[in-house]
């Protein structure tokens, strides 16, 4: 039982949830996953045969001594060469809704779109893994690092002539982007360091790639600093589902938001450590709330409230994070998003998912010039864009004294996620490069 609930793998994915998610919401996952096997479930395909651990990593062995001794080990042709068809077999670790929404679900929904058959699966999930690699022309990789299992999958992809994309969507094999992120002050220096120490497993899996795609321009930039691989951007963007479930919530949560007259200002917070980033705008959003009774904060997700000023303490609604839909609706409820953001490495290289949410559900963003929120935001058409610490305290005036006007922009914040970054293939949203990759 002890070595089950102790693999490596579990181990990382508990880290990993703490990191996205908080200490909290890790160790309730922890809890569920205890019930499950005390009931006899939580076994997945890699478990247990005849009472053993099965080791993922010699899962193709013995299918590759086969072949080799009966010299068919190696294909003759790379299989995108034998055939116009095109199918992208995608491995990823699977573990963080935000990442697989994202990364995972939207980039098969952007291909199948484009006759490009996709079958993805969680990397743990060998048997599915190593299935789909068979028929594929491409594997995609997403967010692994190097382990037997994923280097036993980079191996039959080389087996079988498949070329090999790497995607990331955060600086995890960047030291300096670790070491100077202001957030990781809110962590144990302990988990900090097992951070850092993984980042090279990270970068190794990277270099190992034929190609590799990150999400934002920021992000091309640093991660061209660390591999001599080609880099490309692939943006997150809106999918059908986010378009879909934004106009449900717009129209419950937009309809309740007029009826009591207040004014909400939406903080999200998605993971531990986002303290520091508030603090920016602390005093402009003091001096806010302060200018008048209808006026309200709405911090959604993880937020330790307990240092901030007199001001807030009537005036905070407190939303804990539970599922999408929850959290779509909850915003819908508010009048604008703010979305501050301290000046380091990990912070330029994060993508406008936050912007994507908000104007999904109409409601318009104020960000700062951090990041990749900045190009997604049309100032004073969609949002405001805040160069200096005033300019967020008149934004949010501005927005205040004209509900019209502020509604307005939310609109238009809705119309142009629809118009210009939903799933296009324009180069803004995908390199070029990796279409004629993936097509040739």
């Amino acid at each position: 039982m002890l070595g089950k609930l102790l693999r490596p793998a579990l181990i990382k994915r508990f880290f990993a949830s703490i990191r996205e998610e908080g200490l909290g919401q890790a160790l309730r996952k922890v809890r569920i996953y205890l019930g499950m096997v005390l009931r006899g479930g939580g076994r997945s395909a890699l478990g247990r045969r005849g009472g053993e651990v099965s080791r993922d990593h010699l899962y193709l062995n013995k299918i590759w001594q086969q072949l080799a001794r009966q010299n068919a080990f190696h294909v003759a042709e790379a299989p995108a060469l034998l055939s116009k068809r095109r199918k992208i077999a995608l491995i990823a670790d699977m573990n963080l809704p935000q990442c697989r929404k994202y990364r995972v679900e939207q980039l098969a929904e952007f291909w199948r779109k484009r006759d490009v058959e996709v079958e993805y699966s969680h990397y743990l999930d060998v048997p599915r893994s190593a299935h789909a690699m068979q028929d594929a022309t491409h594997l995609f990789e997403y967010r692994l690092q190097t382990m037997p299992v994923t280097e036993m999958y980079r191996y039959e992809a080389r087996r079988l002539k498949l070329p090999v994309l790497y995607d990331l969507d955060d600086p995890l094999f960047s030291i300096s982007a670790y070491e100077t992120y202001e957030n990781m002050k809110a962590i144990e220096p302990e988990l900090k360091a097992h951070f850092i120490s993984e980042a090279p497993r990270y970068l190794a899996m990277m270099n190992g790639a034929d190609m590799i795609t990150v999400s934002t321009p920021g992000m091309v930039e640093h991660t061209r600093e660390y591999t001599p691989r080609p880099v490309f951007l692939r943006r997150n963007f809106a999918d059908a589902a986010t378009l879909s479930d934004g106009l449900k919530a717009m129209q419950s949560g937009g309809a309740a938001r007029t009826e009591d007259k207040l004014f909400r200002v939406a903080f999200a917070s998605g993971s531990r450590g986002h303290e520091v980033d508030f603090a920016l705008i602390e005093d402009q959003l003091a001096g806010f709330l302060d200018g008048g009774p209808n006026r309200r904060l709405m911090i959604i997700g993880h937020f330790d409230e307990k240092h901030l000023p007199e001001v807030f303490e009537d005036r905070i609604e407190s939303h804990p994070f539970t599922t999408y839909d929850d959290y779509l609706a909850t915003l819908a409820g508010a009048d604008c998003a703010v979305m501050p953001l301290t000046d380091d490495i990990f912070n330029r290289c994060k993508s406008a998912v936050r912007v994507i949410d908000a104007a999904s559900v109409g409601v318009p963003s104020i960000v700062g010039t951090v990041s990749d929120m900045a190009n997604v935001v049309r100032h004073e058409e969609t949002g405001f864009v805040a160069q200096t610490p005033a300019d967020w305290g008149a934004a949010l005036e501005a927005l205040a004294g004209d509900a019209a006007a502020a509604l307005a922009m939310g609109r238009r914040a809705r119309e142009d996620l629809e118009t210009n970054w939903s799933g296009h293939d324009a180069s803004h949203i995908i390199s070029p490069e990796v279409l004629a990759w993936v097509r040739a």
